[in-house]
């Protein structure tokens, strides 16, 4: 069975990181036509995750590791990845996002 690119992030991202906090959108839908994009989507995915292992690193080091952490699916149909580093207990939801 095949997997989705979007479970696939999470898998690795839980294996490489053991996070207490890991949301992976994908955002495909809001880039359709645009550079990168395809018709099935699963080309642009946003990451918020919280861990332990990504604290006490600058932000530049937590992106490089969890760029490093999905080098595979950067190399083949992820477009684009937004990362979102947050406390261990998630994420601040700004108002007007449902959580």
């Amino acid at each position: 069975m095949h997997m989705s690119v979007r479970d696939t992030i999470v898998d690795k991202l839980s294996s490489k990181f053991a996070p207490n906090h890991l949301e992976v959108l994908d955002e495909s839908d809001r880039h359709r036509g645009h550079a990168g994009s395809r018709p099935e989507g699963e080309t642009h995915f946003r990451v918020r995750i919280g861990a332990p292992a990504l604290a006490g690193l600058t932000r530049l080091q937590q992106h490089r590791a969890v760029m490093e952490a999905l080098e595979a699916e950067l190399k083949g149909g992820v477009h684009a990845l937004a990362i979102e580093v947050v406390g261990a207990d998630g994420p601040v939801i700004p108002a007007g996002i449902p959580s």
